[in-house]
């Protein structure tokens, strides 16, 4: 078997041991990637920037001695510098911004050892919960690709379900790590506000609303990956409370006997897909048998009024990313140059008063204090992660005499995940279910603030009793 072929679903953790054990160099994981990337990519359109001169030179170089060391990894084109790399943000209104320096989490995650192969695709200014940019055209999931990836990483969550990396860079506003991890059969961390660094260009970001962590094939890469690169840089305006020990230590630890409440209906009322009520009901199932206490629940919250106040918090947000470009670049923001859902939302922003944003986050701050408060009866929340399986490319077109349908179409996809953005909680999908249509079906479960590693116990006690790393699509390396 061909080196590609058997380096491709080896997990980040595996590869690293290879290196360490002196059984295979960095330089020949680079070029296996490449490979993989060469040969697979034009079918799925998840690197939209190579990286591949750039990381042969640094493989064959003096590597920091990390967990990761000699690891290939790619790179989400949203958010983290990477300094002389185009970073594009999904949209031809970046005007070719080109960073000069490493943000803190780039910068930590090359001290772990990881070699950046490649950026990722991403939608216009990471709005959407689908990966479709009029700049670079829609990555395709590798189990359908007619089929959406998910978004907003969706082009690193395709890229890691296929194999050509073991894991790949994600940040998270709305669900933009679980919901392409549930679209692509991938594990997906949300870790806790303020757990990873957001800087040096950014302190916080939506009120909180925005954090950054991974893609990833296996519940110890992710869980290691956090211990490499959480913590507050200086100057950081809050963070994560410190973890009891390292993250990876959870993994394989007896979670104990978990009070876990489900549930399968949507605070909103938008309709759930059989597939996705499957998902949790066989997971709820499962989490008995593996002797914890289930009980349906979910908290009481206003979802109307809630979602209204993320709206504001969200708008404004865009508003200000397409600012920061329009004055950096000395260019005119209008229908002509962003994508029709960018400008719709954008001018949403600048209806918006400065009260309007303070009254939204005093709305979901008293929410988070109420969810919070369901978090004393029970250690775990189980909920789909979406409310459908991966939807055919296009579903989230937003024509410009209906600019806001894609939002729309968003919030009947995906209703569960960004209540934990509101509330700063960890959450994670789990692939513990693929449809009649051999789809992935993700299940979400949400842990107290801070406590990622009651969430990474359970996941590493899910995957040995129900495995998905045997499972691969049929377009992969």
């Amino acid at each position: 078997m061909p080196i590609t072929q058997q380096l491709a679903f080896l997990d980040a953790t595996a590869q690293a041991d290879l290196v360490r054990r002196g059984e295979i160099k960095p330089i020949e994981l680079v070029d296996a990637a490449v490979q993989r990337i060469e040969g697979v990519n034009p079918k799925l359109n998840a690197v939209v920037t190579p990286m591949f001169e750039e990381s042969r030179a640094i493989a064959q170089g003096e590597l920091p001695r990390g967990p990761f060391t000699g690891v290939p990894f790619l790179l989400k084109d949203l958010l983290a510098s990477y300094k002389g790399v185009r970073m594009t943000f999904g949209s031809a209104f970046s005007g070719g911004y080109v960073p000069d320096h490493d943000s803190e989490l780039v910068s930590r995650l090359k001290r772990a050892g990881l070699i950046v192969v490649g950026k990722t695709n991403t939608p216009e200014f990471g709005i959407l919960p689908t990966t479709e940019p009029a700049l670079f055209g829609a990555a395709r999931n590798p189990w359908d690709t007619g089929r959406t990836t998910g978004g907003s990483s969706g082009g690193s969550a395709a890229a890691v379900a296929a194999g050509l990396v073991p894991m790949g860079h994600a940040n998270d506003g709305g669900g933009s790590i679980r919901i392409p991890a549930s679209c692509c059969g991938l594990f997906g961390m949300k870790p806790t506000r303020g757990r990873n660094p957001l800087g040096p260009d950014f302190g916080d970001m939506y009120s909180g609303l925005i954090c950054e962590h991974a893609v990833t094939r296996s519940v110890r890469d992710s869980a290691a990956l956090l211990d490499a690169t959480s913590g507050p840089d200086v100057g950081d305006p809050y963070w994560a409370p410190a973890p009891a020990r390292p993250f990876l230590q959870e993994v394989g630890a007896n979670p104990g006997k978990l009070r876990i409440a489900f549930t399968t209906t949507a605070a909103t009322g938008v309709p759930v897909h059989d597939d996705c009520v499957q998902a949790v009901r066989e997971a709820a199932k499962l989490c008995e048998e593996l002797g914890h206490s289930v009980t349906e629940a979910a908290p009481s919250v206003n979802a109307e009024k809630l979602m209204d106040s993320f709206m504001t918090i969200w708008s404004a947000g865009c508003k200000c990313t397409v600012d920061g470009f329009a004055r950096g670049a000395g260019k005119a923001v209008n229908a002509e140059t962003v994508e029709p859902l960018t400008f719709a939302l954008y001018q949403m922003g600048a209806r918006r008063s400065s009260s309007d944003y303070l009254l939204a986050l005093q709305k979901v701050q008293k929410t988070s204090r109420k969810i919070a408060r369901f978090f004393e009866d029970y250690d775990v929340w189980l909920t789909p992660t979406l409310a459908q399986p991966p939807l055919p490319l296009g579903s989230f077109d937003s024509p410009v005499e209906d600019p806001m349908r894609g939002m729309k179409k968003s919030a009947e996809f995906a209703p569960f995940t960004a209540i934990c953005n509101i509330t700063g909680q960890p959450a994670m999908s789990v692939p513990l279910f693929w449809n009649g249509e051999g789809l992935p079906v993700g299940t979400h479960f949400v842990g107290r603030f801070g406590d990622e590693a009651t969430l990474f116990r359970l996941a590493s006690q899910l995957e040995a009793a129900r495995p998905w790393a045997g499972r691969t699509p049929p377009v992969s390396a």
